[in-house]
C-alpha cells in the first residue's frame, strides 16, 4: 500500500465516482481533516494544504495538534506464544521489539 505522507501525518485515500474525485483524511487522528483533489498531484498539494492548515489552526487555537500512532503497541498475546516468539528473536540476534517490527515491515 502507498501512503502519502507530509510532516510525520499520512493519508488515508478513497476515489469518490459520485464527485470524479480523490478524497482523503488525515490518518490516524481524532481530529477530522479532509481534503480531495480530481488528479494525484493535485492531491498532494491538497494534503500538504491540509496539513499546514491543521497545524496553523491548532497554533491559533493554542493547543497541540494530534500527533498519529505514537510507535507504541501493546498487545495480549498467551504466555506460550510470547516465549515461543522470545526466542525466536533471540535465534535471530535480535530484541523482541525489533524482529516484532521487522515482521510488521514485511507484512505491510
Amino acid at each position: 500500500m502507498n501512503t502519502m505522507r507530509y510532516k510525520g501525518y499520512a493519508a488515508r485515500i478513497e476515489y469518490s465516482d459520485e464527485d470524479d474525485c480523490f478524497v482523503g483524511h488525515i490518518a490516524g487522528i481524532n481530529d477530522i481533516v479532509g481534503f480531495h483533489g480530481d488528479s494525484v498531484s493535485k492531491l498532494h498539494l491538497a494534503f500538504e494544504e491540509a496539513v499546514d492548515d491543521y497545524l496553523k489552526t491548532c497554533r491559533k487555537a493554542r493547543r497541540s495538534p494530534q500527533k498519529p500512532y505514537s510507535g507504541h503497541i501493546m498487545l495480549r498475546v498467551p504466555p506460550e506464544l510470547h516465549a515461543k516468539v522470545a526466542m525466536l528473536a533471540e535465534a535471530h540476534g535480535k530484541s523482541l521489539n525489533s524482529w516484532v517490527s521487522e515482521l510488521l515491515d514485511q507484512a505491510s
